[in-house]
């Protein structure tokens, strides 16, 4: 990525996708270009919640909300550290923001991360494509730098770029260093928390539950693990293809192996699909959003859900499975695809689901996700 600050308010752009279309806009954020994986995300709101998730490195994201910016960036909703998304997509930015948490716009905090995105586009015809295209690599080019470029000489700098499919991302945007995250209240139990792209509110759900949260890197061992003498296990969500996950794989049928109450979100998700045998595939445009319906299995309630997936586990439907770990089976179901959404075991404490429960952005709905964990090592402890 090379990106400019000057001139971002007027400065053309382009927007150029692998299979050659073109939608031409003005520049948004910072100028210069970027490249990535088009994604789209659904959510009308929660714009800062998504920029800083860790999953969405290397991807460009198009908010298929029309208007955006509109309550500015606060110094509080971040996830992270900093913006992930490698690009930005809006149709129509916030000209001026209006929130009592509002320390600065949208488009000046693109400006100061170095993000470069493009506004004044027909999002929704952009979304369309890639629903029956499929997400696919992109570059977006802003500034007179990139004025008198021919398009194919732009789509050849798109082509060039890396697929999503087989990237190993985790450890790119995870802790280097352990850290821990307290209890509040009285402190009840260990947990473990293996890092391949967590987002800051998940520990805080924890913690809130009385859990004292030991932060690992996504290199981390099973001696890492066991070496914090944890009541429970966990494993987060983060970026990249999970077939190239084969260290948090090893790590998981460990904690299996050990019969240690195991919670897995998102890529956790896929872990542990593939730590019981089964497989996993690219979908062919993701779930992102805050919107999704989700049936819980285990009760028949359908849940509204907040989602950033770009591949999913491929278990069956309608049976339980025998696995090495004992018989598994799929909990919860999208009901949009019939995606699977999550698993568990029926032998051993172990759980896991797609989607994102810790509500940041998006709905409470699954927050009882967490005192279900919460149960297995009171279970266990018992």
């Amino acid at each position: 990525m090379t990106t400019s600050t000057r001139g971002a308010a007027k400065a053309p752009a382009v927007l150029v996708l692998e299979d050659g279309r073109i939608f031409r806009g003005r520049a948004y954020g910072a100028v210069g270009e970027t490249f990535g994986e088009a994604v789209f995300s659904t959510g009308m709101t929660g714009y800062q919640e998504t920029l800083t998730d860790p999953s969405y490195h290397r991807q460009v994201v198009v908010m298929t909300a029309p208007h955006v910016g509109n309550t500015g960036v606060n110094d509080e909703d971040p996830e992270s550290s900093r913006i992930w998304v490698s690009g930005y997509v809006v149709r129509d930015p916030a000209r001026v923001p209006s929130n009592w948490r509002s320390r600065r716009t949208l488009d000046e905090e693109l400006v100061r991360q170095g993000v470069v995105g493009i506004c004044g586009i027909d999002t929704r015809a952009l979304t369309r494509h890639l629903r029956e295209r499929g997400a696919m690599r992109v570059g977006i080019f802003s500034g007179d730098a990139w004025a008198g470029i021919h398009d194919e000489a732009l789509l050849a700098k798109v082509r060039s770029q890396p697929e999503m499919k087989g990237a190993n991302l985790s450890a790119e945007v995870a802790t280097k260093e352990t850290y821990v995250v307290p209890a509040i209240g009285e402190k009840r139990f260990t947990v473990a928390a293996v890092d391949l792209g967590i987002k800051g509110m998940t520990p805080h759900r924890m913690a809130e539950r009385g859990i004292e949260v030991h932060v690992l890197p996504a290199t981390a061992t099973v001696e890492d693990v066991y070496a914090v003498n944890p009541d429970g296990v966990f494993f987060s969500n983060g970026p990249g293809d999970p077939a190239t996950a084969d260290g948090p794989v090893a790590v998981m049928r460990g904690v299996l192996e050990r019969r240690t109450p195991l919670f897995g979100i998102c890529f956790g998700n896929q872990i542990l699909g593939r730590a019981l045998g089964f497989g996993t595939y690219k979908l062919k445009y993701g779930h992102r959003g805050i919107n999704q319906p989700v049936q819980d299995r285990t009760t028949g309630k359908v849940e509204v859900t907040a989602h950033n997936h770009g591949f999913a586990v491929d278990a069956p439907l309608d049976k339980v499975s025998e696995t090495p770990y004992g018989r598994a089976e799929v909990s919860h179901v999208c009901l949009n695809d019939n995606v699977v959404e999550g698993l568990q075991l029926l032998d051993q404490p172990a759980f896991s689901v797609q989607y994102h429960p810790e509500a940041a952005a998006g709905p409470h709905d699954a927050a009882y996700l967490f005192d279900r964990f919460v149960s297995l090592m009171e279970a266990e402890r018992a």
